[in-house]
């Protein structure tokens, strides 16, 4: 049996773990090799909330853009969220050794500088600055359990 699904994902056939790889000299991020099946087809990369990058498989970016496209074109809001979301955003497929350009721009908004929490989150994955991350998990940290209640309320 196969520790990878059809989407190249791991057994639960979703982005998982926490990892904290550095981006060399020239912006390229090596992806965990956990996740690189699941991106190996192509990825778009482009602005995340909360100051990360989103990372979306191919296939899954375009579910993203088909809800989007669906926002009237004559509200305001939706259009300067585009202009974030697209706007900034860029494709790539990684090469041979599982490396991937973050551009200076996306780099830029998360205050990535070398070191990055690179953090599965199911069907996406997130590239943080690491001691971002740090600080956002330290915040979180007394909500979560109330958070819980909420998310699973909403659902």
């Amino acid at each position: 049996m196969s520790d990878v699904n059809a989407n190249g994902l791991g057994p639960s056939g979703v982005f998982l773990g926490t990892f904290t790889p550095r981006l060399d000299d020239k912006g390229r991020l090596i992806l965990p090799a956990k996740f690189r099946g699941g991106l190996a087809t192509g990825l778009v990369a482009t602005r995340g909330l909360d100051r990360c990058i989103f990372l979306f498989p191919l296939e899954s970016f375009t579910a993203v853009h088909d809800r989007l496209k669906r926002a009237p074109l004559e509200n305001k809001t939706a259009r300067d969220y585009l202009r974030n979301f697209l706007g900034h955003a860029s494709d790539d497929i990684p090469d041979k050794q599982g490396r991937i350009l973050l551009t200076a721009p996306l780099r830029k908004y998360a205050g990535i500088d070398r070191d990055v929490a690179v953090v599965g989150m199911g069907s996406r994955v997130e590239i943080w600055d690491a001691q971002t991350w740090e600080r956002y998990l330290e915040a979180g940290e007394d909500d979560y359990a109330a958070t819980a209640a909420e998310v699973f309320e909403s659902m």
